[in-house]
């Protein structure tokens, strides 16, 4: 599988912006997806996760109620809808794919394996 991240972009605060992961290959639904993001000086930090079968959604406390997190495994697609986006949601948004067997938390981005290049997201105050 390979992954692809789109929809970034330059959002007022308050704002929304959807992110899409498309993935290659026939067997994305056997795959459990993270989104992680980034700001320059910071660590890659944890925003959602949804497992294969969408049946377990994970998201970060700061995101929590503003953000969701979906699949559509017969478009081969992960997506993350942001809303009432922060100026402190600025960052590069990277999706995340790892196997279905791989028992490692949600949370951490030691669990993935597979990665999409990064999305930038830009909110103004």
């Amino acid at each position: 599988v390979q992954l692809q991240a789109s929809g970034g972009g330059l959002v007022q605060a308050g704002g929304s912006l959807g992110l899409s992961c498309a993935a290659s290959g026939r067997t994305f639904g056997s795959y459990d997806m993270g989104w992680f993001r980034q700001s320059p000086g910071k660590e890659r930090e944890f925003v959602a996760a949804i497992s294969w079968s969408s049946f377990n959604v994970f998201y970060a406390g700061s995101v929590k109620g503003r953000f969701t997190i979906s699949r559509d495994n017969a478009k081969n697609t992960a997506y993350l809808q942001m809303s009432s986006l922060k100026p402190e949601d600025t960052a590069v948004y990277y999706c995340a794919a790892v196997t279905k067997y791989n028992s490692g938390t949600y949370y951490s981005p030691r669990k993935y394996n597979i990665w999409g290049q990064g999305t930038l997201v830009t909110v103004s105050s």
